[in-house]
């Protein structure tokens, strides 16, 4: 299994803090004899305002020496979990993690909203520090 990125609990603790199951930790991706392993799985109850709704939570931090490589690194795990996950578990939607710190300091810049706009990436924002999200992108 991958190393936990160093947002994990805080991402976790952030979903939960929203209304959100923890139903894996990782989410386990099998096809074929393929297994991936995505950071978590989540579900809302029943009686929740968003009810059955079903995620897969990729977790990223974004703190590598090239911003760029880790979008890179992002956007081809994304683009995979989510082939992955059409065919395995299309009732979950695939969302990447980010902290509200990296979201400010880079997903802002005019080259970031290029590349999300050429390549739409679902996301969740977290406030690591409070560990609550504070915005959902569709």
């Amino acid at each position: 299994m991958p190393k936990l990125d160093i947002i994990h609990y805080a991402v976790k603790r952030a979903l939960i803090k929203d209304g959100w199951l923890i139903t894996d930790d990782p989410y386990i991706i099998q096809y074929q004899k393929t297994v991936l392993y995505a950071d978590l799985g989540a579900e809302r109850p029943i009686a929740a305002e968003r009810a059955d709704q079903k995620l897969v939570v990729e977790v990223k931090s974004f703190i590598g020496q090239s911003k760029i490589q880790d979008l890179k690194e992002a956007l081809g795990q994304y683009d995979i979990y989510r082939y992955l996950l059409e065919e395995t578990a299309p009732e979950r939607k695939l969302y990447i993690a980010v902290s509200e710190v990296s979201y400010k300091s880079f997903f802002i810049q005019d080259i970031a909203q290029l590349i999300i706009k050429k390549h739409p990436l679902s996301m969740i924002i977290v406030d690591i520090e409070m560990e609550e999200i504070t915005q959902w992108i569709n």
